[in-house]
């Protein structure tokens, strides 16, 4: 009897594993007039691919953990009190770079003159390729172009969402295909960007800038940091700011949000250029990667230079996660099986 109950408790046990990793239902619900795809997971909002005309690139946004509450900066498409109001390019999640043929992909927004505006690239949409909620995948094209429309590049971008438990996933891979020659000189404005909530900052030591409770921006001599504890690790143990420009497999930033713990992590992928990828992330709410930097981030690392003939293609591939209080050793295991 005492064997039958151990072996019941067990069977019970492992059922309740099984639920518990079950991964959520995909949905992806177009809207055309308001040049977005939303994503659900699990029935409840996840992210949005975003594609408005009047935007220099695509992003998705906004992005949800998975009990709801918003992880990216709402300025500039949705200001909410009390923000930063920098880096207006700074728009959910986004892929671009800093030095294309000498044009600035990385900075490029409604904040720069006219007259500059030539020295900047836009990355256009062109369309939904496909969309499969079974797979969780969506998958896009757009054109990085100049100031006169010439296509640099075309980019086939696929998504793949998915979402198990309190854990959310984006693998997002861009293949860039060169329509004339094409090259990437090192630049750390770069490669993949995540700005976001005020919660994940570092606490601001500086005045700067900030949106007020009515919206409108003001000069903060003395900063407000409540709820501000965002704190930076990579797979080395390196931790805060020192994270900058260092080279690892991952980065991971842990912040209390609303009483959750939330951890978000950029993993790089062992097939990219470069790997691993140098870091990015700064304390204001910048989160990025790159696979592309070199001495931009290290005076000492062997020169960057990626050059693509017409015709010739490039894949880069990144993972982000979104979870609780994430372990090391579970996102090493995370890191391992991105391959």
């Amino acid at each position: 009897m005492k064997t039958f109950f151990i072996t019941a408790f067990a069977l019970l046990l492992a059922v309740n594993v099984s639920m518990a990793a079950k991964k959520e239902k995909i949905e992806f619900k177009s809207d055309v007039n308001g040049k977005k795809v939303e994503v659900f997971v699990g029935g409840k909002f996840f992210t949005a691919y975003i594609y408005p005309e009047d935007m220099e690139k695509q992003s998705l946004y906004p992005i949800a953990s998975a009990s709801g509450k918003l992880i990216t900066r709402g300025y500039p498409l949705n200001p909410r009190p009390f923000e930063r109001t920098d880096h207006p390019h700074h728009v959910g999640l986004w892929f671009n770079f800093g030095d294309v043929n000498g044009l600035d992909f990385w900075n490029n927004s409604f904040a720069i003159k006219p007259a500059d505006k030539p020295k900047y690239g836009t990355v256009k949409f062109k369309k939904i390729i496909s969309e499969n909620p079974k797979k969780g995948e969506l998958v896009t094209a757009s054109e990085w172009v100049d100031i006169n429309n010439k296509v640099l590049l075309n980019e086939e971008t696929t998504f793949n969402f998915s979402g198990i438990g309190n854990l959310r996933t984006i693998e997002r891979t861009s293949k860039l295909t060169a329509a004339q020659q094409v090259t990437f000189t090192e630049n750390k404005e770069g490669l993949i960007g995540l700005r976001l909530d005020r919660a994940f900052e570092e606490p601001a030591t500086k005045p700067d800038k900030f949106l007020d409770a009515n919206g409108n921006i003001t000069e903060v001599p003395l900063m407000n940091n409540d709820g501000v504890n965002g704190v930076y690790r990579n797979a080395e143990g390196i931790s805060g700011g020192n994270v900058w420009s260092k080279r690892s497999p991952w980065v991971a930033l842990r912040a209390v949000k609303e009483g959750e713990v939330i951890t978000i992590a950029i993993v790089d992928n062992v097939k990219n250029p470069n790997y691993p990828a140098w870091s990015h992330a700064r304390g204001y709410g910048l989160f990025a990667t790159n696979n592309l930097g070199g001495r931009a981030f290290d005076a000492k690392a062997t020169p960057v230079k990626i050059v693509l003939n017409s015709g010739e293609s490039i894949v880069i591939k990144h993972k982000i996660v979104i979870g609780g209080d994430l372990t090391d050793s579970e996102l090493n295991k995370l890191s391992k099986e991105f391959k």
